[in-house]
Formats: structure tokens, sequence, C-alpha cells
């Protein structure tokens, strides 16, 4: 509705502007040849001593200042301000009168400024009363409220009081400068609705590619135009049932885990009655590998969910404390201190160079996310390097923009290609049929590296493989 208001406003303002350039040029074209007919008549009644035309006035000057007008004194004249500028319009009688007819010399006085004489039109065989009909109508094109004297050859001298005609007062209203102020604005509110509709699109389809990202919202308001907001309705509609269909399989999954427990535990206690002790522990290792994987797939499906609600925590703190668990146990995880940040500085006018600033390790790196998702996916990391390799050593690196979480192991024989094929679910690699699991480790990890807006990396290091979680702060 707005849109459709703005356009309709931006076409009545069209609309207006076209009146008003159309009659301005309209008026100022007749108010043009109206003072280009009186100049005419103007001379004819000065060559023939008739009446002069409607709105012109002659006024013969008194003795003195005719003294001054033909001495050429013309800023002496009574009425005539002395700091006006004067311009001396001479015009010769037309050829077929040249040696009967007598040429009329005008002084035009104005206080601004000197009527330019070479932009007057020009032609073979233009008559006198032309000349002075072109003169007019510059007189009455610039307002400017001139004082004018003239005389017909050796004839007394005569004021030619034409404020009527060519006066400021007698100008037409020009509306062109208001016309051109409207066609900004038409042009402005056109330009406006046409950016903002894509931009609203735009906008939406960025909200819903991070949609999974913590923070992000459950569901969208409908606005902008209504196309866009029946899109943004049936998205709506689209991630309720989504919602739905994960909370369904997370209970199903729940609840199978649950009704499972039962019978597996049954199966341990006739187990442990097994005489055969080889064939007890591979009755065991197969009710484990069966009650983990439905654990796994359990939290795989949370994971999606993003049940957790995300707070405001310190990665630093987070991972001295997980590190410090492995280490407390005897195992082989270290956490390597973090470097200061070097900063380039913005350019400067002042400054030939780019300036740079360090930025302490000792700050803590705060994010936005989800303590226990993030604390699974670090861990899930730490015990991919452990079982792979002999050690691992965590450290971390971050900027404005990103904190990024680096596990490296040592002996690993995997290259970092074959790792990553191994992001899809229940994918395993080869040299991992003896090491305990069930293909869901860095599925999980991936997912909650989505769910922080960032990704899960990994390269080829001097010592075997290094995994790179990286998690977007802003």
């Amino acid at each position: 509705m707005i849109g459709s208001i703005l356009v309709l406003a931006a076409l009545i303002m069209g609309g207006g502007t076209v009146w008003m350039w159309t009659k301005s040029t309209s008026d100022w074209r007749a108010h043009g040849t109206g003072a280009y007919d009186a100049g005419v008549t103007l001379y004819y009644a000065m060559q023939n001593g008739t009446a002069p035309p409607a709105g012109i006035e002659f006024v013969r000057l008194p003795a003195d200042d005719q003294i001054h007008a033909t001495s050429g004194s013309f800023r002496q004249i009574a009425g005539a301000s002395p700091a006006s500028r004067i311009t001396i319009v001479p015009i010769l009688p037309d050829v077929a009168n040249q040696i009967t007819g007598a040429s009329v010399t005008m002084a035009i006085l104005s206080p601004d400024l000197t009527y330019g004489l070479a932009d007057l039109p020009r032609r073979d065989g233009q008559t006198a009363a032309e000349t002075m009909g072109a003169i007019t109508r510059k007189l009455a094109t610039l307002c400017n409220d001139p004082f004018v004297v003239a005389r017909m050859g050796d004839a007394d001298w005569v004021e030619v009081e034409g404020d009527a005609v060519w006066g400021c007062a007698a100008a037409p209203p020009d509306r062109r400068i208001l016309a051109a102020l409207l066609a900004v604005v038409a042009t402005g509110i056109l330009m406006t609705v046409a950016l903002n509709l894509p931009v609203s699109f735009l906008s939406f389809a960025g909200q819903l590619r991070n949609r999974r990202r913590v923070g992000g919202p459950t569901r969208y308001d409908p606005t902008g135009p209504q196309e866009l907001q029946e899109i943004i309705t049936a998205v709506n509609s689209y991630l309720e049932i989504e919602r739905e269909q994960l909370a369904g399989r997370a209970a199903v999954l729940s609840g199978v885990s649950h009704d499972l427990g039962t019978p597996a535990t049954r199966l341990r206690l006739r187990a442990a009655l097994i005489q055969d002790a080889d064939l007890r522990r591979k009755f065991e290792t197969d009710i484990d590998s069966m009650t983990g994987i439905i654990e796994s797939v359990l939290t795989y499906t949370h994971v999606e969910m993003g049940a957790e609600e995300p707070r405001n925590l310190s990665l630093t703190s987070l991972l001295d404390a997980i590190v410090a668990n492995y280490q407390d146990v005897d195992r082989p995880v270290t956490l390597r201190k973090a470097k200061d940040v070097i900063v380039q500085g913005g350019k400067s006018i002042f400054m030939s160079r780019q300036g740079y600033g360090v930025v302490s390790n000792d700050r803590d790196t705060v994010v936005y996310g989800r303590p226990v998702s993030l604390e699974r996916a670090i861990t899930n990391l730490i015990e991919n390097a452990l079982k792979y390799g002999r050690r691992a050593t965590v450290s971390l690196e971050a900027n404005a923009q990103s904190a990024t979480i680096i596990i490296e192991d040592e002996g690993s024989e995997s290259s970092a290609a074959e790792i990553e094929e191994l992001l899809a679910p229940f994918q395993r690699g080869e040299n991992t049929k003896t090491i305990d699991g069930h293909g869901l480790g860095l599925t999980i990890v991936a997912t909650i590296a989505k769910l922080h807006g960032g990704r899960l990396t990994f390269e080829d290091s001097a010592t075997g493989v290094t995994a790179r979680l990286v998690i977007q702060r802003s």
C-alpha cells in the first residue's frame, strides 16, 4: 500500500512538473511576444508621432535633462540612478528610408546590468521596428526595471515609461525551478521504491541464509511488498513443519533409546552367564555398539534442533577447562598460548603508510554461542586427534569477526583431504576399523560450526593434520 501511494504521488508530481514547466514556458513566450509587439508599435509611434502602445507612455524630459541627455550625461537625468549601468542602443532607419528616415537612439539605465546587444536577432531586410521589438523583448525577459530614454533623430529626448510591459511586476510567475525540484523529488521517490523492492528480497534472503546460526529467529515478520509477505508466510509455515519433524524424530529416538535400555540390560545380564569368554566379549561389544549408535544419532538430532539457548561465553576459559580436564587424567593434550594479534590500521591523509596495532593475548575471547555444543565439538576434535595421533595441541586465534579453534594432532596417518570426506554421517576411514566410533563425530562438529556461522576445515601440517573450527563473533 505504501509503495502504491508513493508511486501515485510520484506520478502526480510528474504531471504537476510537466504542467508547471509547460505553463511557465508558454506564459513567458507570450510575455516576450507581447513586449515585442509593443516595441514595434513604439517605434512607429516615435516615427509618426502617434499614440504609444498600451502600457507605454512618453514623458518629455525637462530642458536641463535635455542638455544632459544630448551630452551623454544620462546619469545626471532626474530619476536616473547615479550608479546605473548605461547601454546605448542606436537603431538605424530602414534601408528604404535611409535618406529621409531618422535613426532612433535609446539609452537604457539599469542598476544591475549592461544589456548585451550581440545576441539580438539580425537578418537581411530586418526593419528598424523589428529591432526595437527585439530590444523591448529583451527588456521584458530580463527583470530589472530599467530607466529608458530615447529620441527620434534630432527630436527632443523622452522618457519611455514601460514598466507595464517590461517591468518585473508585469512578468509572469516562473515556476520552472519549482517544477525542476518536483521532478527531482518524483525521481527520488520512484528510485526509492524501485531500489527498496530488491533490497527487501535481498535482506530476507540474507536472513534466511543465516537462519540456522546462533541467535537466528524462529520465524520472520511479514514485511515489505505483498509478494514478499506471502513468501515469508510460506517460509514460516515450512520452518514450523521442519521444527515439528525434528522434534518428532528426537522424540522417537529418545523413546527408542529408552525402550532399548531394558532389553540391552537383559542382554548384558544374559551375556554375563555365557561361559565362553570370547563369545561373551563379542556379545557385549555388539550391545555397546548398538546403544552407542542410538546415542550418537540422538545427539546429532538435538544439535540440529538447536535446543540449547545461546549466551555470551568466554572461549578462552572454555578451552582452559577442557584441556585441564584431559590433563587431570594424564591425557596428552596441551594448550598453546595465543599469539598477540597485529591489527592493520586504516589509511590516513596525514600519513603515507598504514599504522599497526597489537591486541594482547591476555584478553578473553568472548563469543555468542551454545557452550555445551561448543564443548562437545571441541571434545570430539580432541578425541579424534588422540585416536588417530599420539597427542593433541589446542590453540586459539581471534579477530574482530571470528574466532578459530585450532587442534593439531601428531603422528596421524590420514591426510586432510581424506578426513574432509568423513564429514558426511556414518562415514569412517579405512584406518578406523580397529578404533571405536560410529561415524557421526565430525558430522556433529560440522553442524555445530554451521550453527555458529562458521565452518570446519582440515589442513596437513608437518606433524599430522590440523583441524580448524571457525566461529563467527558478530
